[in-house]
């Protein structure tokens, strides 16, 4: 029986990492603006749901600026049926002390906020709020929203203020006492958009593009790293990221999720891969997709485009049997 052909961008099902009012549904809506989406509770529950054929598209944080990897992102890509990444998204960062309306600074004993955006506030946050106690939420929006369920519903929220993005204070209605509040000026946070393989057309080369990659090497010893970077190094690749993750099942094993600039049409980045899956112990694709971090791709001093097609001509006129 054929399969049904992939459903047309317009009817893709979109989830992203909620509640409404995250960076994540901000990271969304750049991509797709008006685009009904659905909310979810965690972002393991996000590309959960995508895998489970519940999403077409999950919408994620990976990587921020100041605090790196997201882990949970790493790991929910790095097991599991496979996913893939069809775009990326990079928002600046930036956060606001909320409260209930009526609320004084003076007032604030506690506050709450994802760990990750507690993390790029909390210089501030104690320099002018000596003493202030953290609680911790599943996402900034989640801090917001449980102050607004507070004064419409009465149902404590636990804390004082929150800490979140300024349209999740806005969307709230909620009163912002300070605006900018994070310690490092420029905070970035990466997001990706996942997918099922085969689930909408695979994103083009550009001439700009990331590939994304998560490698297990064959075993423990000395160089075995060293044998995997080797594959991108004599081929002139650049790594844009690497981040190392326990791979799950015995202690001291780790995994390397890794991006590199290239596309998996590419043949520098072709040849890369079919080198990692020689040496490695299993070699996990997570998708190839236009950058758009602001950055360029970069080569080293291995051989140019040109001479990768070159070589490839001059074998192929081997194997059809001509002279060399």
């Amino acid at each position: 029986m054929t399969p049904p052909p992939p459903p047309a961008p317009t009817a893709l099902r979109y989830a992203f990492f909620g509640p409404v009012g995250t960076f994540s549904e901000a990271a969304l809506r750049t991509v797709v603006p008006t685009a009904p989406a659905e909310a979810m509770a965690s972002v393991d529950a996000t590309i959960e749901a995508v895998r489970a054929g519940r999403a077409d598209v999950g919408c994620v944080p990976i990587e921020n600026s100041v605090e790196g990897g997201v882990p949970a992102t790493l790991d929910g890509l790095a097991a599991g049926e496979p996913l893939v990444v069809v775009a990326e998204v990079v928002l600046a960062v930036s956060f606001v002390l909320a409260v209930r309306p009526g609320t004084a600074l003076a007032d604030v004993r506690t506050v709450s906020t994802h760990s990750h955006a507690y993390a790029q506030v909390r210089k501030w946050l104690h320099a002018r709020v000596p003493g202030v106690q953290y609680v911790p939420a599943t996402s900034t929006a989640a801090a917001a929203e449980a102050l607004a369920r507070e004064v419409a519903e009465g149902v404590p929220a636990g804390f004082d203020a929150a800490i979140c993005a300024p349209f999740a204070a806005r969307r709230f209605g909620l009163e912002v006492l300070a605006e900018r509040i994070e310690d490092r000026a420029g905070a970035q946070t990466r997001f990706v958009l996942l997918s099922r393989p085969g689930v909408g057309p695979a994103p083009a080369p550009t001439g700009d593009d990331k590939t994304s990659l998560v490698v297990f090497l064959r075993e423990e010893r000395p160089g075995a790293l060293v044998e995997a970077l080797e594959q991108f190094v004599t081929r002139g690749i650049n790594l844009t990221r690497i981040e190392s993750r326990p791979a799950g099942d015995a202690l001291g094993r780790y995994c390397f999720s890794i991006d590199c600039d290239g596309h998996v049409g590419d043949a520098r980045v072709g040849e890369a891969l079919m080198g990692l899956h020689r040496v490695c112990e299993s070699v996990r694709f997570v998708g190839s997709y236009p950058r758009s971090d602001g950055g360029h791709a970069v080569t080293g001093n291995g051989p140019s485009d040109e001479a990768f097609a070159a070589a490839q001509a001059w074998l192929d006129r081997l194997r059809a049997g001509a002279a060399g």
